[in-house]
């Protein structure tokens, strides 16, 4: 049994892990999710219906309990931050519809997606492996990379059955020593030295994650385009989902699709400022799934 929350926003598991912007989200069981950052692992599960006829909890009080195997007090100091728990993302799609029709479908679709804040390094790693790859393939190469480099990681769930073999994402010191085919024989092929160069250059104190943090958005973004193979929306990837910058949004082929056949060839994501890369989001859902 596992430590019961509730969770009052917008919350959907399933929709967050098909979203794109995360890669080692795994249903492990049918409404069971485990995440990883870092050296963290929780599983998740909506709260099942309380016993036919007992009166403990209204129906709309059940539908936003879940149970997570982790403490209540780690799940407020790792996954609340995570989970961007301190934005109100029902307020956000209340404010932000109205402007186009093509965006309110969007949002209602999406509705129950979170922007992630992920770790900085893994993101920037997973999205450079990420150029030309589906998400089944990237989420292999993110595993493969695991595996080889990164920490083992032991960590309880709801049952014996979900006894998995986790690694974390490693770290750049931990890839310190790979080589072109190290990386290769992970499949990432192509990108293989890219990650070279990024490992090359933060490990060398040319790219502080942490410390460019500070930048403003637009200097963030250029920063980290010095990563050889980094470009525009790998980038804004990483500006959104590492470092929460929500007025980003990423234009992969699926936007410029929506772009191009929705809004007539008129990127619509300005009218949407500070909300724009969760906009993008429901948008980027809404696109693959509808």
């Amino acid at each position: 049994m596992g430590t019961s929350i509730i969770i009052e926003d917008d919350f959907d598991l399933k929709k967050i892990q098909i979203s794109g912007q995360c890669f080692r989200v795994k249903e492990c069981e049918p409404n069971v999710f485990r995440f990883i950052t870092g050296e963290n692992v929780v599983y998740i599960r909506r709260a099942k219906e309380s016993a036919e006829g007992d009166g403990s909890a209204s129906a709309d009080e059940t539908s936003k309990r879940f149970e997570i195997s982790c403490s209540e007090d780690i799940w407020k100091k790792v996954w609340e931050p995570y989970f961007d728990m301190g934005r109100n993302y029902a307020d956000i799609c209340r404010r932000e519809c109205g402007k186009h029709d093509f965006t309110d479908r969007a949002i209602e679709c999406g509705r129950g997606l979170r922007i992630l804040k992920q770790d900085k390094w893994e993101m920037l790693i997973s999205f450079i492996i990420s150029q030309r790859k589906s998400i089944p393939a990237i989420s292999s190469a993110v595993e493969a990379v695991s595996r080889k480099f990164g920490t083992r990681l032991y960590a309880d769930g709801f049952t014996k059955d979900l006894d998995e073999e986790l690694y974390a994402f490693p770290t750049a010191e931990q890839m310190a020593s790979a080589t072109l085919d190290d990386l290769k024989e992970c499949g990432l092929g192509y990108r293989a030295p890219y990650v070279l160069d990024a490992i090359r250059k933060v490990l060398g104190g040319e790219l502080d994650l942490d410390g460019i943090e500070a930048l403003d958005d637009e200097a963030l973004f250029e920063k980290l385009m010095e990563v050889h193979g980094v470009g525009m929306k790998v980038s804004n990837c990483v500006c959104l989902f590492a470092y929460a910058r929500m007025g980003r949004a990423p234009v992969d082929v699926w936007i410029a699709r929506a772009i191009d056949d929705e809004f007539g060839g008129v990127n619509p994501f300005p009218e949407y400022g500070g909300n724009a890369g969760i906009i993008q989001q429901y948008i980027f859902y809404y696109m693959k799934n509808r």
